[in-house]
């Protein structure tokens, strides 16, 4: 697969990498795993030798050994031995004060399991030498909890260093709707539906599907349920460093929102348990999931509802960890037989988000969300507030356009429409047509 776009980040990558000749830089960056950083990283920078740290769950010596080779084939400067990361990173910010240079090391979080002192070492290191180094460093990880405790908790040692902040997101759907083009240029909006549904944007999801020449509904489930798939323990491998011995629960919790049980109520009446914790835990620290207010709710309104954010591990928690029975028994037609009975219902969430998503990326409104009232009743699926332009857009979404009724719509907005007296207001109804 060809690399695409990420055009805006790597204007600000080389943007640092420049003012890295005249002073340190330290960049925290994180994405999700699959996400493509490691790729964006490797075509971002050419104005300076390029160094690659890759923290591997091994001994600290043996990455040691790794790195210094690294440190030699890249720079042509042999660095001698050394037993401690912490020594390395000290003749690296030494070689730094004479030569400017780049230096990536990739799932950083992972040397809290390598050896946790290092984190304190590089802090003290950092700060003694950072005023006379020329270096560009970068900082990558993907587990999202982890990462954010290094760099954001005021406890931690390095809390406050990083001198830029990046968080690497999805392809978005001008990006997917090329990809489609360039391998499926016949796609219909079912397909654009279907491949969005599943990759979300996620490089790794693309590059697999593509693979797979997976590009319409059938080959797409087809390639998701087939004997050794990549997706089929995906979910498990993504999270399961996220959550540590406790991922039972949470993996619960997560299951029951993909399957629509969307507030706190519904979840603990069937797990039978506090999941506020969890909950919260999953939207602050995981960002896994998002809370959802009605329109117009106050932040402390206890009217929410619960959403996973990305598009593969909604599907994954709906169809394969639901029926992970049937997986462990390689049943796989059996899931792929519920994946299409339920394909209507559930692509048409999917619709929704697919719809809000483009809303968002268009930059035209300062707040889109979804509305129903005190009673769970008069749902809206979108509405779209431009407060410096004064006007709301109500849409509604069905799959199929001759479902949609803007009378409906209508109805349902009143009460929004007559607290903002002076706002022009537009009803939409989109479908797939309209993708």
């Amino acid at each position: 697969m060809k690399f695409y776009n990420r055009t805006a980040e790597i204007a600000t990558l080389q943007s640092i990498e420049q003012a890295s000749i005249e002073s340190a830089q330290m960049t925290m960056m994180v994405g999700r795993r699959r996400v493509g950083k490691t790729t964006l990283l490797k075509n971002a920078f050419n104005a300076t030798p390029f160094l690659y740290f890759f923290v591997a769950k091994k001994n600290e010596i043996l990455l040691c050994d790794d790195f210094s080779r690294e440190i030699t084939e890249k720079l042509g400067i042999p660095v001698g031995n050394y037993s401690s990361f912490s020594d390395l990173f000290k003749a690296v910010m030494q070689l730094s004060q004479r030569i400017n240079f780049t230096l990536v090391i990739d799932e950083f979080q992972e040397f809290r399991t390598v050896n946790s002192s290092i984190f304190s070492d590089m802090q003290n290191i950092w700060d003694s030498m950072k005023d006379n180094s020329k270096i560009n460093l970068i900082l990558c990880g993907s587990i999202y909890s982890m990462m954010k405790r290094i760099f954001e908790n005021s406890k931690e040692p390095l809390f406050g260093r990083a001198t830029a902040r990046m968080i690497v997101k999805e392809f978005d759907i001008k990006i997917i709707k090329e990809i489609l083009s360039d391998y499926h240029p016949n796609y219909t909006n079912e397909d654009l539906l279907s491949f969005y549904m599943i990759s979300g944007g996620v490089a790794k999801y693309v590059e697999q599907l593509i693979i797979k020449k997976a590009f319409t509904k059938e080959s797409i489930l087809n390639a998701l349920f087939s004997e050794g798939s990549f997706f089929l323990d995906e979910g498990r491998n993504v999270l399961i460093d996220e959550f540590g011995k406790d991922y039972g629960n949470y993996f619960s919790i997560l299951s029951l929102i993909a399957s629509s049980k969307t507030d706190r109520g519904q979840i603990e009446g069937i797990l039978k348990m506090d999941v506020g914790g969890y909950l919260s835990r999953l939207e602050k620290e995981y960002n896994i999931i998002k809370r959802n207010r009605p329109f117009g709710a106050k932040e402390g309104s206890r009217s929410n509802k619960y959403k996973i954010e990305d598009c593969f591990l909604n599907f994954w928690f709906r169809f394969i960890y639901k029926y992970r029975s049937a997986v462990e028994i390689g049943n796989l037609h059996y899931i792929r037989d519920i994946a299409v009975r339920d394909y209507e219902t559930y692509s048409g969430i999917i619709l929704e988000k697919y719809f809000r998503t483009t809303m968002i990326e268009a930059k035209e409104f300062s707040d889109i969300q979804g509305y129903w009232n005190s009673k769970g009743e008069d749902e809206i699926d979108i509405v779209a507030i431009n407060e410096f332009e004064k006007r709301l857009l109500f849409c509604e979404v069905k799959r199929n356009p001759r479902r949609i009724s803007l009378t409906k719509l209508k109805n349902k907005a009143r009460d929004i429409i007559a607290k903002h007296p002076k706002y022009s207001v537009e009803f939409k109804g989109l479908s797939l047509e309209d993708m």
